[in-house]
């Protein structure tokens, strides 16, 4: 069996923190130290966010015999906005995060790629360009802001849902004010599209719609489900206008300080929960539109050809501010 060794901290300039704290313990075959790393994400227990974490929990658990302890906060226990967390991961303050790929644009802007509307043909392609090449570059770039990126998961095609009437058409979108991520290109694709883009963090979203400071909101059936926003919106309109990836993230200096075998585990253990919460999150997808209809949503699926005309100034505009964008979307849409 192999040998986990003790962190070495000298000559690691990052929080104290970030280690969260160390229990010594006995554990025959290990290194006599117990490690608790703190795992946070912003989504409900009932979300596939928190299915991804918990089994990534069990996988570590399990093949460090219990020398890594991943203790995870759901529901924005740690920090109300996915960027607060990410800023956490970075600074040492927690060693872990689950999070949406839109806001890790706004620290790696080679992110908002993944953001780019209608960029995945489906599911499929999606993830044969995140689980290759292509994806481990976007992993690896994380490394420029001090994060270790582990693997993609999913969050899902997102649509949109609102109060106002259904979107059939995009017309149908024109001034209505709906929150995106913290994302320039998810801005953007609104603006496209006639509608009015806010930013917000997730945590105030249902506040928003509740008081009517928002018409709408864009997310994949789980987050509908779990946030429980068919009590604040009636129309649920299926645009699938971008697939959003996820991405279990660590914090670098943390990540380094375990012996290479310890960081295999981490990797492994990311990638298969999160091929795991994949697995889920599509086998669910009839019973939680079904749920949502139930809980009185009126869902509808559209045409999205016109959706795609109107947003081709998005890529242009992309391309204007980041040359280099388009060889990446290039090689994005060639893989099968």
């Amino acid at each position: 069996m192999a040998r986990f060794r003790m962190f070495d901290f000298s000559g690691i300039a990052v929080s104290v923190s970030v280690l969260l704290f160390i229990v010594m313990v006995s554990l025959p075959g290990f290194a006599q130290a117990k490690t608790t790393i703190k795992l946070a994400h912003v989504c409900a227990e009932s979300d596939i966010f928190q299915i991804q974490s918990v089994k990534f929990k069990e996988l570590v658990e399990k093949r460090t015999d219990g020398a890594v302890e991943i203790r995870i906060y759901p529901n924005k226990q740690l920090g109300g906005k996915e960027s607060d967390l990410i800023n956490m991961v970075q600074m040492g303050t927690i060693g872990l995060a689950t999070i949406t790929c839109g806001p890790i644009s706004t620290f790696v802007p080679m992110f908002g790629i993944l953001d780019m509307p209608f960029l995945f043909k489906s599911k499929e392609h999606a993830y044969h360009v995140l689980d290759g090449p292509i994806g481990d570059r976007f992993l690896q770039s994380l490394a420029n802001v001090n994060i270790a990126g582990l693997a993609f998961g999913e969050r899902g095609f997102r649509n949109v849902s609102n109060n106002l009437r259904p979107i059939v058409t995009p017309s149908d979108l024109k001034g209505i004010k709906i929150r995106v991520m913290q994302s320039p290109v998810y801005i953007e694709t609104f603006k496209a599209l006639g509608a009015n883009p806010i930013p917000m963090g997730w945590g105030d979203v249902y506040t928003a719609l509740q008081q009517g400071t928002i018409d709408a909101q864009e997310n994949p059936p789980w987050v509908i489900d779990a946030f429980k926003i068919y009590e604040v919106q009636k129309y649920y309109s299926l645009t699938g206008h971008s697939y959003a990836g996820n991405v279990i993230m660590m914090n670098e200096a943390l990540m380094k300080g375990f012996s290479p075998d310890v960081q295999q585990i981490l990797v492994e253990a990311a990638r298969e929960a999160s091929a795991y919460e994949r697995k889920v999150n599509n086998d669910g997808v009839t019973e939680v539109l079904d749920r949502l209809k139930s809980k009185g949503m009126q869902i509808n699926d559209l045409d999205r050809a016109p959706f795609q005309k109107m947003i081709k100034s998005v890529y242009a505009e992309a391309y204007q501010k980041n040359p280099e964008w388009k060889g990446i979307v290039e090689e994005i849409q060639a893989v099968q």
